[in-house]
């Protein structure tokens, strides 16, 4: 399996950031070929040292990290991330890995 991390910073307005994630910037991400889960933090980002900074955690969930790479580079992966300025006004950090079990 393959994922795709995405830490999105504090934004601006966080009522604002959370609508449109929610009823425009999901929706585009679901339509990315190849992917087969899709998850989001609930509530606070908490690190061990308190505040982290991060307003919201993705976790995209592909077979592999060329499909992971595949559906980013398609026409709707690169909806999604053309997307990404028009909320994400605190930034967003994306890290692709591939995963085992351990």
């Amino acid at each position: 399996m393959a994922k795709l991390l995405v830490l999105y910073k504090t934004p601006t307005d966080a009522s604002a950031f959370d609508a449109y994630y929610t009823e425009t910037h999901i929706p585009l991400a679901k339509a990315i070929p190849g992917l087969r889960s899709y998850e989001v933090s609930r509530g606070a980002v908490a690190s061990p040292a308190g505040e982290s900074g991060v307003h919201l955690v993705a976790i995209l969930t592909f077979d592999s990290l060329s499909d992971l790479e595949a559906g980013l580079g398609s026409p709707q992966g690169q909806a999604a991330a053309g997307d990404l300025p028009k909320f994400a006004t605190g930034g967003a950090e994306l890290l692709m890995f591939e995963t085992q079990d351990a």
